[in-house]
Order: C-alpha cells, then sequence, then structure tokens
C-alpha cells in the first residue's frame, strides 16, 4: 500500500533532500529510520530536491508498506521522530492511490525566502540579512515579469538532468514579514528548476539595488544566459512553504 509522509525539516546539517554517496541528506535519513522500525528495506520518494542547506517548513514524501493499522500509525510516526531528532519532524503519515506520486502528482509548489534588516544573531540562522533601502516596490515590478516569461534557463543551475527549463510561475511577491523588520519573497510555480529560487532572488535584490533595470531584467531572462542573472542567494533563508496535490489521490 502506498503512503505519504508530511514531514519538515531544518536543511542546514544535510547536503539537500537527494540521498547521496558521500554526504548525509534528508531522504538518507528518513529512509534508514523507516527501514528501522518497519524491518523492511523502505525507500521514498520526494516531491521535489531541495540544495544544500535549503529547509522545507512542508515536505511530502510517498513510500510502500504492508497496511498500517490506525493503532500501529501513532508509534511509527512517534518513532520516527525519536529516531530522527531536532532536525526533521513528521507530521503525519496518509494513504494515498497505489499510483500517486509525490513528485508527479503535485499540482504545484510555493517557496519562501525571508529576509530583514535589523542584524539579529536569533533571525539570522533562517533570514538573510538585507541591506537597508531596498526598493521593494521596483523588486515587485520586477517580479510582475516571471508571471509571463515561461523559460527560465537564465535561472536554472548549469548541466543538470532537467528535461525542460520551461515553468508556469503563477505567484511572485515580496510581502512585508509580520514576525520582524523585513520582507518574505513569496512565488509559486507548478515546478521549479534547481537553484531557481535562489537565482531569481539574487536578481530581484540586484534591482532592488539599482544596479539593474527593469528592462535589464527582462533582457537577463530574454537570453537564457544564467551568467546573465545575479548571484545565488544563500540557500539558509529558503523554505519550502506549501505543496498542492488533487483531492482524488487521499484516500
Amino acid at each position: 500500500m502506498r503512503y505519504f509522509i508530511h514531514l519538515a525539516y531544518n536543511g542546514s546539517k544535510y547536503h539537500g533532500w537527494q540521498r547521496q554517496p558521500n554526504d548525509i541528506s534528508v531522504q538518507e535519513c528518513i529512509e534508514d529510520a523507516l527501514t528501522k522500525i518497519l524491518r523492511k528495506q523502505t525507500e521514498i520518494v520526494g516531491a521535489g530536491r531541495t540544495d544544500a542547506g535549503v529547509n522545507a517548513s512542508c515536505m511530502y514524501a510517498h513510500f510502500d508498506s504492508e497496511p498500517i493499522t490506525q493503532d500501529f500509525k501513532p508509534k511509527l510516526i512517534s518513532g520516527l521522530n525519536a529516531i530522527l531528532g531536532k532536525d526533521i519532524a513528521i507530521y503525519d503519515i496518509i494513504p494515498v492511490r497505489d499510483d500517486a506520486h509525490a513528485r508527479f502528482d503535485a499540482i504545484s509548489r510555493t517557496y519562501h525566502y525571508y529576509s530583514h534588516t535589523a542584524k539579529s544573531p536569533f533571525i539570522y540562522p533562517l533570514s538573510w540579512q538585507a541591506p537597508s533601502g531596498l526598493d521593494y516596490d521596483l523588486m515587485n515590478r520586477a517580479a510582475e515579469i516571471l508571471l509571463h516569461t515561461d523559460d527560465f534557463t537564465s535561472f536554472a543551475k548549469l548541466h543538470t538532468d532537467a528535461y525542460t527549463n520551461i515553468c508556469n510561475v503563477t505567484h511572485a511577491e515580496w510581502v512585508p514579514r509580520t514576525d520582524t523588520d523585513g520582507y518574505v519573497f513569496i512565488i509559486t510555480a507548478n515546478r521549479f528548476l534547481r537553484n531557481m529560487v535562489r537565482a531569481v532572488v539574487g536578481t530581484l535584490v540586484d534591482v532592488g539595488r539599482h544596479k539593474i533595470t527593469i528592462p535589464d531584467f527582462q533582457a537577463i531572462i530574454d537570453r537564457k544566459n544564467r551568467c546573465e542573472a545575479g548571484t545565488s542567494m544563500p540557500g539558509n533563508a529558503l523554505f519550502l512553504h506549501d505543496i498542492t496535490y488533487p483531492k482524488d489521490i487521499f484516500i
């Protein structure tokens, strides 16, 4: 039977989501914990691949198992959380259709990139300290262009196995934070390329610094050249915030 795991993680100690031969990953830790508790080699498939240091306040992954009873489910969740420690939290295990896929069935994904202005040793680890005076109104005017863009080659990591650089961005906006000074960049799309959000944010920051103009931002997109875009922003401030699925995949 197939199940979705609803989870979250602080990515600071991990080399991204995907299992790798020489570095610790979130996927590897969860697979090892599931295998230990279920006493059967268990592999999981995540909704996406976050880069090293990137966080997820909402992530889904699927795995196959013998039926999990309602009595055993809370014990499984508790056991996983005990093994995984403080950096990974398992919220729920949800039965789904046997053909449900955590990655391919996702309708949309939303990322948040957090920034703050006043120096703080408490906010910093999960937020980027932005320079004062960024022109967020201008950055939002540039962000609107993303809604009318389909080819995101200029913001894609080079030499990946992506079959296409076409994405459909449906929301892109800087909004004021409610918990502290600063802003959060919210972007939603049907899919994202590796490093795409961090490159988009870096280029928008160049707009906010008046380093490049709105026409320059459009030209960077049109040239389809990663070398033209801004720097890749630090991963510690980036969160996979939400993933949506069609309701009919859940049992």
